[in-house]
């Protein structure tokens, strides 16, 4: 049996559209994911919409519509762009979804409740309708919360509180221990850090008459389920739990990985990690945080005119140039800058000088001097042929190869691949993608050293070796690209006629294929 690998993106508020933010969780959560198929893993992949709170409410009645409706017609744009990114989710869960989700909220709110920790108090204290969440003093700066530019409202309610605090020490000796691994490191510390000042109690629920858009407490109507136990209950309702069939639920628990930004990392480590050990429920593996993007170092926003519409994006420069910036351009972990002026310098000098330059000139080589078709050649003539100044463009390679192994099929299978697979077991994406950028400025040197296009005049066998190691090479690129440029890793395995080969060690002939280019300059 294959092991299982369940993977969760956040799922967005859907109070409004979707923003170049969600696009890049999504991409990177689905290279992930296609990565992890490719392993052989038995994958599902989830994300999904938050549709309850004031926030929603309050957005419906602006737009002059019915909650439902407004959330659906939001939720449809997230999965209009789920789609046109090419992202392999396997579900899409709604939290206004009765049947599927509300369930699953309140059997584990019943769980929670029947271990002692949930009770009902009264409470005074400032919300900030922005963040759907209780902030202190110290979460402002003059009264005013930064992230939303006003200031929270003073609330006293009667709610009911999850009992948060008396996990401190074991969410404390899980994080330490790595049982839940957080990564990167920097944010486990961040945990930690917090941790040692203890956990307070957080309020789990709103009065239904002041938020009546949510879904309501088991055994009290009179109260809705606030965010915490309503939105992170996302993760094992889309599953089944709490439904008459938990067979999903009972497979792909716990997750393997929570990939989330580092705004609501606390919510997922020390909330969502007290409420499943009150329920009894297995924790999640991982969690990994990812940074947000900014635009000329700035915080995107509409009054900047610096905001990225990922549609456009789409419309503008294809998908898979989308997903190249975000998984190449941006750290994994980190904040990433986002501009037209950067994305189209590393779009021309990456994609369409780099990548689609490189496919085409191979491929019209092979067309031009072998009528399309390149056999393989002899295994002597194939070892014979040296890579030593291309080497030394890739750190570090010219150690690990001999004079006598220096064929690129060497180097792609003994260099290239092992360090790509220690990248991306380790979820270093955008490093992944940087050693196979490695692997192109290597192929594009090897053409400099040898040049076919001279060669073949003189010595068209050795030509030939020099031309079917470039195919070769190629084709173990297109299929490396898999995870991060779907449709362009298509292309390139169809441009080589290797989208057909059950087995590139097996192969015995590269056909070219003529096709459209892959990433047409800018001017």
């Amino acid at each position: 049996m294959a092991d299982k690998f369940y993977i969760t993106t956040s799922i967005p508020y859907v109070n409004s559209v979707p923003h170049v933010g969600h696009a890049l969780e999504f991409v990177q959560a689905d290279a992930i994911a296609r990565y992890r198929r490719i392993l052989g893993e038995d994958v599902r992949f989830l994300t999904g919409a938050d549709e309850h709170g004031a926030k929603i409410a309050r957005a419906a009645q602006t737009a002059g519509k019915d909650p439902k409706a407004f959330v659906d017609a939001n939720a449809a744009r997230f999965k209009e762009l789920l789609k046109a990114l090419s992202i392999s989710n396997d579900d899409f869960i709604q939290t206004s979804d009765q049947k599927r989700h509300w369930p699953g909220a309140q059997a584990l709110w019943q769980k929670i409740h029947a271990a002692g920790d949930i009770s009902k108090a009264s409470y005074k204290g400032l919300y900030c309708v922005g963040h759907e969440a209780f902030v202190t003093d110290k979460d402002l700066v003059n009264g005013i919360c930064e992230d939303h530019g006003k200031p929270p409202e003073v609330v006293e309610e009667e709610n009911y509180f999850f009992k948060l605090s008396r996990y401190t020490t074991d969410i404390k000796k899980i994080i330490e221990s790595g049982e839940l691994q957080i990564i990167p490191d920097a944010r486990k510390n961040e945990m930690l850090t917090f941790l040692d000042a203890g956990l307070e109690d957080v309020s789990f629920s709103r009065p239904a008459k002041d938020i009546p858009w949510g879904v309501p407490v088991p055994g009290d109507e009179s109260q809705n389920m606030y965010v915490w136990c309503d939105a992170l209950s996302n993760y094992v309702s889309a599953l089944g739990y709490g439904s008459a069939d938990e067979a999903l639920f009972k497979t792909y628990w716990p997750a393997d990985m929570h990939l989330i930004g580092k705004d609501i990392l606390r919510f997922h480590s020390l909330i969502w990690i007290g409420m499943l050990l009150s329920a009894k429920l297995p924790i999640p593996k991982r969690i990994l945080v990812h940074g947000f993007i900014i635009s000329g170092g700035k915080k995107m926003s509409k009054s900047l005119g610096n905001v990225v519409d990922p549609f456009e994006m789409i419309e503008r420069y294809g998908a898979d140039a989308l997903r190249y910036f975000f998984l190449r351009e941006i750290s994994t972990f980190e904040d990433g800058d986002m501009t037209k002026e950067r994305f189209e310098k590393a779009y021309n000098a990456n994609l369409a000088n780099g990548l689609g330059n490189l496919v085409s000139r191979t491929a019209k080589m092979i067309e031009s001097y072998f009528e399309g078709r390149i056999q393989k050649p002899a295994e002597e003539v194939l070892l014979s042929v040296p890579l030593q100044a291309s080497i030394a463009l890739f750190d570090g390679a010219q150690q690990n190869l001999s004079v006598k192994s220096t064929s690129l099929r060497y180097f792609v299978q003994e260099v290239v691949e092992p360090q790509y697979t220690q990248a991306m077991d380790s979820f270093r994406l955008n490093e992944a993608l940087g050693i196979l950028w490695h692997l192109i400025s290597v192929m594009d040197a090897y053409i400099q050293e040898y040049e076919p296009f001279k060669l073949v005049h003189v010595d068209k066998t050795k030509t030939q070796a020099i031309l079917w190691q470039l195919a070769q090479a190629s084709a173990r690129l297109g299929l490396l690209l898999s995870p991060f440029m779907p449709d362009t890793a298509a292309k390139v395995l169809a441009t080589f006629g290797a989208d057909k080969v059950v087995s590139l060690e097996d192969a015995t002939e590269f056909e070219v294929k003529k096709g459209e280019g892959l990433f047409p300059r800018i001017s």
